[in-house]
């Protein structure tokens, strides 16, 4: 399949980022002699500069690293959680059971532990070093670029209710135009406050110590001060103490195997197992026969996440506070059982109901909403990065929170992450709101390893459309033995037959988007089987943008791919 851009090779580093001053920030940080882990860190704070109605250095940042001395993936939640005040029915009570925009759907933010925990257990650079790049961005400005200008002009109304906000995004009392420069100083400040705290520390006792004074600064220092009085005076429940006790965790991954790869996904906190479920079910099918993008195909890829996301839907929620039978989601007996009731002639009506792993009974769903009326479902935020070094680290992340839901904090610059839009208001939901619970959050990213070693880092912004472009483009490099770049520029197609992650949680049954380079008959195909049938543009950003590294171990070369659909670039030595 065609591209219109190359694949970039290179046999020392790589670096695929969702915007292309971030894979520049992470290269300088490869050329300078840092690692993996040292140049993803650096490219994910710079992303939280650059894609600022998008990903937030006050919102998330779940990491998958693989670390070539010991040939392990290790997970990063990057995740925060609700506050200790908030109780169950808090927004039953108060809202009618709807999560509004605004301070009370905050958690705590956790990209700057996760960024920090990353460098002080696998990096070699300080805080400071890393963030150099993003706080020039920060201070001096970068170009604004044209899906952000329109995301923005798009949300105005947004934004222009929170006069801090508005400070930042309506600069000259508008939205700016592509072409401008666009200055976020107080964020600059922040990291530099961050930056600064941490040198005499360094001094003193060495790099370690620097990153726990950065931390601190951020999680008992000014920062944690300003963000938590700032949400008190607003009418949230974030408190100092909330801040104050919170660390990023560590959780195991969920695995599968296919073809002799081992693909590696984020936990039951997250929708990471349905990408490896989805591909569970389709290993019983030959797809090379079936063919790329037929209809036969498009079906089948469509029903499988449609039982996947009917079990995300059952089970899924933090598993400190809910039992998730992942062992049994996630097996192969359990998968096969899934497959047989995929009818390859006939789409399931709506979304199909969730299965229980130990008995294979069916299960009744909860807290589903009424289907929405005939419009176009939303999109998600997020960005995504990954890079691979000369060692054979890899690391794969996916940072996120959109700038319009919460407000951002006066002269701190960041907002506090508003990732509570994933909870469910309702009790019974696995993903309800409990203090110190984590939302069920979208954001993935993926690592697949060959023969235990780092074969290919990749993810995606797009909500939940990520496990599904996330699934296509690994499909499109393994089987169907497209180059990085041809994978991710590959028409893609997604489903909405599901409750949507983000608060309203839309429902869209048998909804089945696809785009227009994909054949008209393809559709009448799909809409035969009873598919309601959608066309996206040629390319939309709607669709994702995947970012991933594939390495050819045998010549020793790292092939990298970057979605054209958003500002995502490559660059490789």
């Amino acid at each position: 399949m065609a591209s219109n851009r190359m694949t970039i090779m290179g046999t020392r580093h790589v670096v695929s980022a969702g915007h292309y001053l971030a894979a520049h920030a992470g290269f300088e940080v490869l050329e300078a002699g840092g690692n993996a882990v040292d140049a993803g860190v650096a490219a994910g704070i710079a992303v939280g500069v650059l894609q600022t109605d998008k990903v937030n250095f006050g919102g998330v940042a779940p990491q998958l690293i693989y670390t070539a001395r010991d040939r392990k993936v290790h997970c990063i939640d990057g995740l925060g959680v609700w506050p200790k005040a908030v109780t169950p029915d808090y927004f039953v009570k108060r809202h009618g059971g709807k999560i509004p925009l605004g301070v009370e759907r905050c958690v705590v933010p956790a990209a700057p532990d996760a960024w920090i925990t990353a460098l002080e257990r696998f990096g070699t650079m300080s805080f400071g070093e890393v963030a150099s790049a993003a706080v020039r961005f920060a201070r001096e400005g970068f170009p604004m670029y044209p899906l952000m200008a329109e995301f923005i002009r798009d949300n105005r109304d947004v934004y222009a209710r929170w006069p801090s906000s508005a400070k930042v995004f309506l600069p000259r009392g508008r939205p700016p135009q592509a072409g401008e420069i666009f200055v976020q100083s107080d964020l600059g400040g922040t990291l530099q406050y961050l930056a600064d705290e941490e040198k005499r520390p360094a001094r003193r006792k060495g790099r370690k110590a620097g990153l726990r004074a950065a931390r601190d600064a951020f999680y008992k220092g000014d920062v944690a001060s300003a963000v938590t009085r700032f949400i008190e005076r607003e009418g949230g429940l974030m408190r100092y103490e909330d801040f104050a006790r919170f660390s990023v965790r560590f959780e195991p991954t969920v695995r599968s195997r296919f073809d002799g790869i081992e693909l590696h996904a984020c936990g039951p906190w997250s929708q990471g197992p349905v990408l490896p479920m989805a591909l569970n079910m389709l290993k019983g099918y030959n797809l090379e026969v079936i063919g790329h993008n037929t209809p036969e195909y498009i079906h089948l890829v469509t029903e499988a996440f449609k039982l996947a996301f009917a079990d995300r839907h059952h089970h899924f929620g933090d598993p400190r506070f809910v039992k998730v039978p992942i062992k049994g989601l996630m097996s192969d007996a359990y998968a096969e059982h899934r497959r047989a009731l995929i009818s390859p002639e006939k789409a399931y009506p709506g979304m199909p109901p969730a299965g229980d792993p130990a008995t294979l009974a069916r299960l009744e769903h909860r807290c589903v909403p009424a289907p929405e009326p005939d419009e176009a479902p939303g999109p998600g935020d997020t960005s995504y990065l990954c890079v691979m070094d000369r060692h054979g680290n890899a690391f794969s992340s996916t940072p996120s929170d959109g700038s319009d839901k919460t407000p951002i904090i006066p002269g701190v610059g960041i907002l506090c992450s508003g990732r509570g839009t994933q909870s469910w208001a309702d009790p019974r939901h696995p993903s309800s709101v409990a203090p110190g619970k984590r939302p069920r959050l979208t954001p993935n990213p993926a690592l697949a390893l060959k023969n235990g070693r780092a074969y290919m880092p990749f993810g995606t912004p797009g909500g939940d459309v990520q496990t599904q472009a996330m699934l296509q483009v690994f499909l499109n490099v393994n089987v169907f033995e497209m180059d990085a770049q041809s994978a991710v520029e590959a028409p893609r197609f997604a489903t909405y037959s599901y409750p949507g992650s983000f608060e309203p949680h839309p429902y869209y049954p048998d909804r089945l988007y696809l785009e227009a380079r994909i054949e008209r008959s393809v559709g009448d195909g799909l809409a035969s089987r009873g598919h309601k049938v959608y066309w996206w543009d040629d390319s939309t950003w709607l669709a994702g943008s995947v970012c991933a590294i594939v390495a050819d171990h045998k010549n020793g070369v790292l092939h990298g791919g970057a979605d054209a659909r958003r500002p995502a670039y490559v660059l490789g030595w």
